[in-house]
């Protein structure tokens, strides 16, 4: 099957507040909470580092609980794509009850410092800094809740194709808190192929580059390009060569219906500004819980050309 969840436990972050690691002793009060992260392609990089040194969550009306590690965790988002996640905090008790947001902290400021960063493919490393973002870190105003008695095990999603702003021709990036948040334990995966007579139509050197396949939220929707709006698709995975077969697959979505399409113009594709991608098919799907949806992109549909 090819949905899978492949977890590294870090070393259990320091409860400053409350209680520490493990899930004994909680009471009708507390819950167990999970947080992992897992990463949207980029092109032109071979790796993504983030250096993380804590996560905060706000419980509604009440002050702020944080998990600082002991030691930074520096992770290669380019690592974490499809199914994959590496965790952050792993089953800590917590009060149960309303939460307002999360915030990932990191070391990211413009300083010279390749703490976090993004290597080209040709090898030229680019600095990644977030403005004030030692002090306020990727901040994901996104309501969840702790259930009393329960586990919950949510994910976060970089996906840096909205993340990272003008990372070509600069001495540093800006990586913007482009994140989602979804709970790992009711989502599912979209998999499969494109045909090598699609990639080899659509794409000019499908050997540096195979194209991309884009998630819109809701059936029908008419693919675009990122731009920073509401139209923005939700995920994207990079196609890739495995085994002889061009194959792509995008990890933690959570359940529902789906709009999925390709093209091989992903490359030029900017965030915050419009341009003008084909996309040479575009499907409904629907994803259910635990499962796989799979979907191949094997002819040529009429061809598609965006621009807003």
């Amino acid at each position: 099957m090819l949905f899978k969840r492949f977890t590294k436990s870090l070393l259990c972050a320091v409860l400053v507040t409350l209680v520490g690691c493990g899930g004994g002793g909680g009471g009708q009060s507390e819950g167990v909470f999970s947080l992992a992260i897992t990463d949207g392609p980029v092109d032109n990089a071979t790796s993504v580092v983030v250096e993380f040194t804590g996560v905060s969550i706000k419980p509604e009306g009440g002050e702020a609980i944080n998990f600082d590690f002991d030691e930074v965790k520096s992770i290669d988002l380019l690592m974490l794509q499809g199914g994959l996640s590496e965790r952050l905090v792993s089953d800590v008790t917590v009060p149960a009850g309303n939460f307002e947001w999360i915030r990932l902290k990191v070391n990211a400021e413009r300083d010279d410092i390749m703490d976090t960063y993004m290597e080209l493919d040709d090898g030229t490393q680019i600095e990644l800094w977030v403005p004030s973002g030692s002090q306020s870190g990727l901040k994901l105003n996104k309501s969840f809740v702790i259930a009393a008695g329960g586990v919950s095990d949510f994910t976060i999603d970089f996906d840096l194709r909205k993340s990272i702003t003008n990372p070509n021709g600069m001495s540093a990036a800006i990586l913007r808190p482009t994140l989602r948040i979804v709970d790992s334990l009711t989502v599912g995966a979209i998999a499969g192929t494109v045909s090598t007579e699609v990639v080899s139509a659509a794409c000019s050197d499908p050997a540096a580059s195979a194209g991309s396949v884009y998630v819109y939220s809701g059936n029908d929707v008419t693919p675009v390009d990122v731009q920073g709006t509401a139209t923005d698709p939700i995920a994207s995975a990079l196609v890739a060569l495995v085994d002889d077969a061009y194959s792509y697959e995008i990890g933690f979505v959570a359940a529902g219906d789906y709009t999925i399409a390709y093209t091989c113009d992903a490359q030029i594709d900017e965030a915050e500004t419009a341009e003008e991608l084909v996309f040479e098919e575009s499907t409904n799907v629907s994803v259910l819980e635990n499962s796989t949806t799979t979907f191949d992109f094997t002819q040529m549909a009429e061809v598609i050309v965006t621009e807003q």
